[in-house]
């Protein structure tokens, strides 16, 4: 209250001062006249004490406010200098007065502005107090409120919870004392051959520990102990699987691929009758056989394993369509469970009696249940899990809505039927139910069984092969033979995946092997028929006979194979002088058209047997670059004089070496083309041997023109060298000159084609003016006009003439006044 009291006196003051102070009107007046009266007592003040950065320790403003002349004692001016230093005091002093007036005066225009403030103040601060005082009642109303209506009810919630915690103590012993009988328990089933019954036991048992009981001390030997015993019983199921295994396999092959008994196990092993029989006994007697023979054998061996693995598929089919019908109904009976809460909640967990039908693969069974049955049957969550594959689960259509009801505390073995395929009902208990994920790596498994059968029958196959090329059978097969072979193993082994749905590697690898073998054999026969053939060539332009110009047809169509023989007609058409390919003309020695066959033989190959394509391609790029490099040694090279005796290398013989080479350049395209097609993309690096092959066959071609080049231009040093200016005209120089050109041209006109043969004869003219032009700078005859100048002109002018009209040259562009020296 005192504050109110304070905050009254002073308003009632402040009231009082209110009613002192003139009327507004007056006020205003008073306050302007008074604005006026400061604004012209301010300007007295000087400017610099009113600069924001005023400060006296700054020697220049110490200096203009306080001069030092008004504190100087000396000369006798004591009392003069004392009455300034008074005055100056009294003027500063006038200036804090001005400046003290005018703040008071600001100050007392803003006091109702101060003592609103004051007032707002005082207020928040009353409100303040209130709000404490409220929240304080509120306070001691809700602890009024917690003591009185929540403890109770908390200390109940919290009794529940030890209950439930004694219950979860409880069912965890029960758990323990079941967990402990269980060693007993398999030691009894094993004793009556349920194997799987004590597998799914063991099982129950390490997952319980694993998951409910993990860290109980007294449990700490037992899941070491269960896996000895799971070990013990996988040794006596494979001991029992193998004995049925051997008795049903050891039945003879027949035509059928159908399974005589249903519901079989998994047959994994080939059939006796082919280990021993077929296999084992021919081993002694392949050799006394020969290809038609072995070939026939081989071909009932590949009929015998496809029957097998017919065989061994439509049993495993049967076992794979029985896991997923398992698997869907396990789908099924998930979903029924969703559908069954729904209703159980719907109608409050009342307990209605009905009669389920199951059906299920054309198998139709009821069970009927009387009230006496309504009991809740407790199904352990564990046993749920590990359920047997063929069980019908809780909520499915096999039984009642009721019999749903779990209880973890307690656990009741009931057992299901299921039908399969076949028609055989199979009772199944709810513990021995798998999971999903077991069901899923079994029918993985059972594809893998196939696989491995596959892979056992190619494994035989490689067997019986390698046994009949120990002597290099295979190896001695011509080209025909091999293909057939090798088709009847691709057929086998496209067969086999078509049965598995995978590719078997064994014996694709042994055909690869057997395929490069005889690649090498091929490529090695055809390298030396070639080195042959070259060894032999004159060089010399050969006849084309009619099949050969028929093969190259042959390509010009797209068809890149070796055309059947035709009767009769081919044999009466006489050879041609040149080679038409797509309308141009080549004239080529008999090696080249040899090596085409050659080529093609190759190409051939590759679509018989494509498994060898990438070595037929290298095979092809190594025999593509001996011929280049080899006819390079032989003609370039000069190898052919001591080879075959040729007693030059002459122009003719350079210029059909590259028409030659030509020809095979326009075919390397074609040729990639062919293989581009039937190499897998990933393979497409190879095609780059082409690329360097075309590279380095330009290359050999260039250099025998540049060779063409350099031996005119050598003859234009030998006769040029000689050259004088001087009557008769044209000289004996020019003449021989121009004879020597017309025998090129004649050598080489009919081998190239026209627009090579003037690129040619340019390149040789460029040759002749530079020889021209060195010996008339040599002679230093210059182009004056003078006698010696036209004796060169009508030398040049018959040279120009005999060339121009050389057959294809009458167009050439000579440009002869290059012959003279620039005038500087």
């Amino acid at each position: 209250m005192l504050p109110t009291k304070n905050r009254i006196k002073r308003e009632k003051i402040h009231e009082r001062c209110k009613n002192i102070c003139p009327p507004k009107d007056t006020f205003e007046r008073t306050l302007l006249h008074t604005h006026d009266k400061s604004r012209t007592d301010l300007e007295q003040v000087p400017k610099i004490f009113m600069k924001p950065d005023f400060a006296l320790d700054d020697s220049l403003t110490f200096n203009s406010v306080l001069p030092w002349s008004h504190f100087n004692t000396a000369g006798g001016k004591g009392n003069r200098d004392a009455a300034s230093s008074k005055l100056l005091q009294e003027k500063l002093s006038h200036y804090l007065d001005i400046v003290e007036v005018n703040i008071a005066h600001q100050i007392s225009l803003r006091s109702e502005a101060f003592f609103h403030a004051m007032t707002s103040q005082h207020e928040l601060q009353d409100y303040l107090k209130k709000t404490s005082q409220a929240v304080k009642m509120l306070r001691d109303k809700i602890a009024q409120i917690d003591k009185v209506m929540c403890e109770g009810s908390l200390h109940i919630l919290r009794l529940a919870l030890t209950r439930n915690n004694c219950v979860k103590v409880y069912n965890k012993l029960k758990l323990m004392a079941t967990v402990h009988q269980t060693q007993p328990t398999v030691q009894v089933l094993l004793s009556t051959s349920e194997f799987v019954g004590a597998l799914d036991l063991i099982a129950t048992t390490q997952e319980v520990l694993q998951q409910e009981l993990q860290g109980i001390h007294s449990f700490r030997h037992l899941g070491s102990q269960l896996c000895e015993l799971e070990k013990l019983i996988d040794k006596m199921m494979i001991a029992e699987f193998s004995t049925y295994s051997h008795s049903d396999l050891n039945r003879p092959l027949e035509d059928d691929c159908q399974v005589l008994e249903e519901c079989v196990i998994n047959k994994v092993s080939q059939t006796e009758e082919i280990d021993t029989d077929v296999v084992v006994k021919l081993a002694d007697q392949v050799r006394m056989l020969n290809f038609p023979q072995w070939f026939d054998l081989l071909k009932d061996i590949f009929s015998k394993f496809t029957i097998f693995l017919q065989r061994v598929k439509a049993t495993l089919n049967i076992i794979h369509s029985v896991v997923l019908s398992v698997l869907d109904k396990n789908q099924r009976t998930r979903e029924l469970e969703e559908i069954s809460q729904q209703k159980n909640a719907a109608k409050d967990n009342s307990l209605d009696t009905e009669v389920a039908y199951l059906i299920h693969e054309g198998m139709f069974i009821s069970d009927a249940f009387g009230e006496g049955e309504l009991t809740p049957i407790a199904v352990d969550t564990t046993s749920q899990r590990n359920a047997s594959p063929n069980s019908e689960p809780c909520s499915s259509d096999s039984v009642s809505e009721p019999e749903c009801t779990t209880d973890s505390s307690s656990s009741k073995e009931r057992t299901s039927s299921s039908a399969i395929p076949g028609g055989v009902d199979i009772m199944v208990s709810e513990d021995m139910k798998l999971t999903d994920s077991e069901l899923g790596k079994l029918a993985n498994n059972i594809q893998e069984l196939l696989y491995s059968a596959s892979d056992i029958c190619h494994d035989r196959a490689v067997k019986f092969l390698m046994s009949r090329a120990k002597d290099g059978f295979l190896e001695k097969l011509n080209s025909m033979e091999f293909i057939t072979l090798s088709r009847l193993m691709e057929t086998f082994i496209l067969d086999t995946e078509q049965i598995c749905g995978r590719k078997s590697t064994s014996l694709l690898g042994a055909l690869q092997s057997q395929a490069i073998k005889f690649v090498n054999r091929f490529h090695e026969e055809r390298k030396t028929k070639l080195s042959l053939l070259l060894d032999n060539e004159r060089w010399k332009q050969a006849d084309v006979p009619a099949e050969f110009q028929d093969l190259v047809d042959s390509l010009s169509d797209g068809k890149i194979a070796l055309p059947e023989k035709k009767s009769g007609a081919t044999e009466e058409r006489k050879p041609a002088e040149v080679l038409i390919v797509e309308g141009q003309q080549y004239a080529v020695v008999g090696t080249v058209l040899l090596l085409i066959r050659i080529i093609l033989e190759y190409c051939q190959c590759v679509d018989n047997i494509p498994s060898v394509t990438t070595d037929m391609l290298t095979r092809l790029s190594d025999l593509l670059k001996y011929f280049n490099s080899r006819s390079c040694q032989l003609v370039l090279g000069a190898g052919a004089l001591q080879v075959v005796g040729l007693k030059t290398i002459t122009t003719k013989n350079l210029a059909l070496s590259s028409r030659c080479l030509q020809l095979i350049v326009h075919y390397i395209p074609v040729i990639r083309a062919h293989f581009e097609a039937r190499l897998p993309p990933k393979q497409y690096s190879m095609l780059r041997h082409f690329d360097h092959i075309t590279k380095d066959y330009h290359d050999h071609i260039a250099e025998i023109s540049a060779k063409l080049v350099a031996i005119m231009d050598s003859l234009f040093d030998k006769l040029l060298s000689k050259y004088e200016v001087k009557a008769p005209v044209p000289s004996a120089c020019f003449r021989n000159i121009c004879k020597q050109m017309t025998k090129m041209h004649e050598a080489i006109f009919d081998l190239l084609p026209e627009e090579q043969t003037q690129m040619l004869f340019l390149r040789i003219n460029a040759s002749y003016k530079l020889h021209l032009k060195k010996q008339l700078s040599h002679l230093n005859v210059i182009n004056d006009g003078g006698p010696q100048n036209g004796l060169v002109t009508a030398d040049v002018a018959f040279y120009t003439g005999n060339l121009q009209a050389l057959k294809g040259l009458k167009d050439l562009d000579l440009n002869m006044a290059e012959i003279w020296e620039q005038k500087r």
